[in-house]
């Protein structure tokens, strides 16, 4: 590697790691609005209904809000299912999670994302994508089993009806994440729609407003207008996860696209989460920290993350569309 592909490559792992660190407002900033007695299903929707005058601001600046607004209204069906897929499924159910252990392993647990992606591939393609990498499924095997190991670890060595509750809501919220975001590319694909990172996003936010404002209405009349400090910790997560986080783990991505080593090495750095998350919810939360099998199960998830991310790296690096897919598949 050259002085100057090696600079490229260094700032773009950085820049992944800190998107990784805004990633984590995400589990922590959710649990103490938990902590603190806030109803998970505002907590769900404040974060999308503050993100999208956020992303009004954004949008001149990335691509324009008119062909985004085009998309939907040539197809809004696809943008209302996927959206509410990628969105509201998985937001409403990692929202829910949140009061069920600290954050180190919500975050954790919501790693299941990086193999769900490739689990959903032959549900969603017809063709080479659909094939699952023998390699990749090894290291998604080590994944689920760090998973695993970390609940039952946090638990005592027994998984309650409410542990199995929360384990199979982040579980499936994982899924929901890439699956209604790759669902929305190979719909943008087949129907010759070209729309960069933002605006996708930004799309997905838009089409699933009517979702959030029913959740909102809902839990407005079982719990009343939410507390100042929820608000404004969801402001926190939208800015900081969903606008934030976003941008620059795109950013990084897209600066070592062609780069499989650089491309695995950025990638990989979602594996941060945990650390950054387990740091965090410790100095400030006042949680404790993981131990025994929890901790062992971290690290197998964290060694799960990295292998998954070569092997996914060396397959998209170079193809637009595997590296976004690849993309769509990571935050929270």
């Amino acid at each position: 590697m050259t002085r100057p592909a090696r600079s490229v490559a260094l700032a773009a792992v950085a820049i992944a790691l800190l998107s990784a660190l805004f990633f984590t407002c995400t589990y922590v900033l959710n649990r103490a609005a938990a902590n603190a007695g806030g109803h998970w299903a505002w907590t769900a929707a404040l974060r999308y209904l503050i993100t999208l005058p956020i992303m009004l601001a954004v949008m001149p600046w990335q691509g324009g809000m008119k062909p985004v607004w085009r998309a939907i209204r040539a197809h809004p069906g696809p943008w209302l299912l996927w959206s509410g897929v990628g969105f509201v499924l998985f937001y409403v159910l990692l929202s829910y999670a949140a009061a069920s252990g600290p954050s180190w392993l919500i975050a954790g647990t919501f790693q299941l994302t990086v193999i769900a992606g490739m689990l959903c591939a032959p549900f969603l393609y017809s063709d080479a994508r659909a094939r699952i990498p023998l390699p990749a499924l090894a290291a998604g095997v080590v994944v689920v089993a760090g998973v695993l190991l970390m609940q039952v670890g946090h638990s005592g060595g027994r998984l309650d009806r409410a542990a199995w509750i929360a384990l199979v809501a982040v579980a499936i919220s994982a899924i929901a994440y890439p699956l209604g975001n790759r669902g929305l590319l190979l719909h943008l694909e087949r129907a010759g729609i070209e729309l960069n990172a933002t605006q996708r996003v930004f799309g997905m936010t838009l089409a699933s407003q009517p979702l959030w404002w029913a959740i909102a209405l809902s839990a407005w009349s079982t719990t009343g207008a939410p507390p100042a400090g929820q608000v404004w910790l969801a402001a926190g997560v939208a800015l900081g996860a969903g606008v934030i986080a976003t941008v620059l783990f795109f950013q990084a991505t897209g600066m070592v696209r062609n780069d499989p080593t650089a491309l695995a090495a950025a990638e990989a750095m979602q594996a941060a989460e945990i650390l950054f998350a387990t740091l965090i919810g410790a100095l400030w939360l006042g949680e404790a920290w993981p131990h025994g099998r929890a901790l062992w199960g971290a690290a197998l998830v964290i060694t799960g993350i990295v292998a998954f991310s070569i092997v996914a790296a060396r397959a998209a690096a170079g193809d637009r569309h595997a590296t976004q897919e690849l993309r769509s598949d990571r935050g929270a």
